[in-house]
């Protein structure tokens, strides 16, 4: 896609903070933000803040860290200020009030006093005869005198936008060409007062005077365009470049939800999802980069992203995946790194930390790395380090073997293992007496009921790295312990 290099790029991602940042909208944000930084623009954060009853400071935090928590960092914004403020739309009602009085004054739009009931009334007659339901114009011609009355004297009304029937074409870089036919819009609604603009009317207004370049935003939103087109139009703005990303699709591809899988951003912060590897993950949905590459820097993704690259149909939310990208970066953490950013999972769960742990968990770390999907993974994973789980003692004997011989072997195991004193009991000198057990049985008569026995579980690292961890008198206390559960 060739950029026209006079055009400064300005893109906006614009929440609504009535919720938690859905997974969904910070994927247009990061498309954003990387087609920003692709192409040396700007990225603005507005916040879309109009609907009082839903909107709250406590969600525009959350949306905003959110954001920031997965490396976006915006040119500018409510916290950032910039040349085109207030970013926030509560803070530019004054704004849109100068624009709609623009609209009234140059009967571009009017005012509409028709009550529920009529406009319902209206609705249904038009579908009776196969038409479509599209305001009937009642208000269009009031003189400006009955108006100014109905005003002074109360009654409740609207602000309409007569909107020009017409054929109107747009190019969606992603999708191409859309045409709507805009006589089937009506006089729509930009209004409920002078000080109380609706959406088409405030983002045209905001887009418009923050120099928004190119749009970027869902496909949910395609039907708004060309009621937006033609409000940019009736003020002379200049339109915009529209992109409209699809949406994610869950498993049985419907619009993704939480039945799928989706979570929020905070919920996947809290379970333990790093930054990077989310950002890097939901970059991969919809848009791939040309190549076999699948892990990137967020410098690498803004210098690879490019909007020709965006699939125009739905890409299904694949959580596996996520869980996989997640593993590849945690691997690619220190141990050091691993253990600070472990130990808030441990402590909400309750496992307070003395200097011993904090040393048995750097090497829990070292052994699990491989089997952390995520971050949390460390709580139910080094659980049988600090407190053995329950088991049964049938779970002792090898699927090869029998009672008897897991036994013989338990007992032999730990006989070894009492010959090596405290001082000299690691890896080495663990694996040595083991081996030369196994020499004379096999490797699954030993290993597994030795395992099982220090770990409880089935599946587990082996018993040489976790008797290394547990040290000489809990793995020899332990083992005395499986023996005790296969007496007869």
């Amino acid at each position: 896609m060739k950029i026209n290099e006079t055009t400064p790029i300005r893109v906006r991602m614009a929440p609504s903070p009535t919720g938690s940042l859905h997974i969904g909208t910070a994927r247009t944000a990061l498309f954003n933000y990387l087609f920003a930084r692709r192409h040396g623009g700007t990225f603005v954060v507005r916040i879309e803040d109009t609907d009082t009853e839903r909107s709250t400071k406590e969600f525009e935090a959350v949306t905003v860290d959110g954001l920031s928590w997965l490396g976006m960092r915006w040119d500018e914004g409510p916290d950032k200020g910039g040349p085109y403020g207030p970013y926030r739309q509560s803070e530019r009602t004054e704004i849109y009030k100068e624009h709609l009085q623009k609209l009234l004054d140059g009967n571009k739009a009017y005012h509409c006093f028709c009550t529920k009931v009529e406009l319902e009334a209206q609705r249904t007659y038009l579908a009776s005869q196969g038409l479509p339901p599209v305001y009937a114009g009642t208000c269009c011609a009031l003189d400006a005198a009955t108006v100014k009355k109905r005003l002074e004297g109360g009654e409740p009304s609207v602000i309409r936008f007569r909107t020009l029937a017409k054929k109107l074409a747009f190019h969606d870089l992603i999708r191409g060409t859309i045409e709507f036919d805009t006589g089937l819009f009506g006089d729509m609604v930009i209004a409920k007062s002078l000080t109380v603009p609706l959406y088409n009317f405030t983002v045209v207004v905001d887009d418009a005077l923050m120099r928004i370049s190119h749009v970027i935003r869902g496909d949910d939103h395609i039907s708004n365009t060309p009621k937006q087109i033609l409000l940019f139009e009736a003020f002379g703005f200049d339109v915009p470049v529209f992109a409209h990303v699809p949406l994610m699709l869950g498993s049985d591809r419907s619009k993704l939800s939480k039945r799928h899988g989706a979570k929020s951003v905070t919920e996947y912060r809290a379970e333990g999802y790093l930054p990077e590897a989310v950002a890097n993950f939901i970059a991969l949905i919809g848009w791939n980069p040309g190549d076999e590459r699948e892990i990137f820097s967020m410098d690498e993704l803004a210098q690879a992203f490019d909007l020709s690259r965006v699939s125009a149909s739905g890409t299904v939310f694949n959580a596996q995946k996520l869980d996989w990208i997640n593993a590849q970066y945690i691997r690619q953490k220190s141990s050091a790194e691993l253990l600070k950013l472990c130990l808030p999972y441990l402590k909400e769960a309750g496992r307070d930390m003395t200097d011993e742990d904090l040393l048995r968990l750097t090497k829990i770390i070292a052994l699990e790395k491989e089997r952390l999907k995520k971050l949390s993974d460390i709580v139910p994973l080094s659980a049988f380090f600090f407190a053995l789980p329950e088991y049964d003692a049938a779970v002792l004997v090898w699927k090869k073997s029998d009672k008897e011989k897991a036994r013989g072997t338990l007992a032999a195991s730990l006989a070894e293992l009492e010959k090596i004193p405290e001082a000299g009991f690691d890896a080495p000198r663990i694996k040595a007496a083991l081996d030369a057990l196994a020499g004379s049985s096999s490797a699954g008569d030993v290993y597994w009921p030795l395992r099982v026995a220090l770990s409880g579980r089935e599946a587990s690292p082996g018993p040489v790295e976790i008797a290394d961890i547990l040290g000489r008198k809990e793995t020899l206390a332990r083992i005395a312990a499986a023996l005790e559960k296969m007496e007869p």
